[in-house]
């Protein structure tokens, strides 16, 4: 599996796209296929402020029920709502479907995640 050049990962399966003020975070194609078919989705809401390592929500599978950890310390601006209704999209797309943007506190922040090639290889 390769991973997107450009996002950034961490040992518990997030991934973050950094852009701007602003980055994308969902689960990596690894942490999808260690759940399986995810059926449910619980997202905070905007404008909650999250603590990097803190969870910030969970997703559940027909195998197991995970929590979902904050890459990164900052704001909720945005929460991928259609993940609601259609959960399973997260299978289908696991580094395209995102879950929240959040607005970083602190963007050096993101320099202390794994890179691709570093990712790829603690899931070897």
């Amino acid at each position: 599996m390769t991973y997107p050049a450009g996002f950034r990962y961490t040992k518990d399966h997030e991934w973050v796209d950094p852009s701007g003020d602003r980055a994308r975070v969902g689960i990596t194609d690894y942490a999808q296929r260690q759940l399986g078919d995810v059926v449910y989705i619980e997202l905070p809401d905007v404008g909650a402020t999250l603590k990097k390592g803190q969870s910030f929500g969970t997703i559940e599978s027909v195998k197991a029920v995970s929590e979902l950890y904050a890459p990164l310390s900052g704001e909720v601006v945005e929460v991928n709502t259609a993940l609601k209704n259609k959960p399973e999209v997260v299978n289908a797309d696991p580094h395209g479907s995102w879950m929240i943007v959040l607005k970083p506190a602190d963007a050096a922040e993101a320099g202390t995640l794994l890179d691709a090639t570093q990712y790829a290889d603690l899931t070897r």
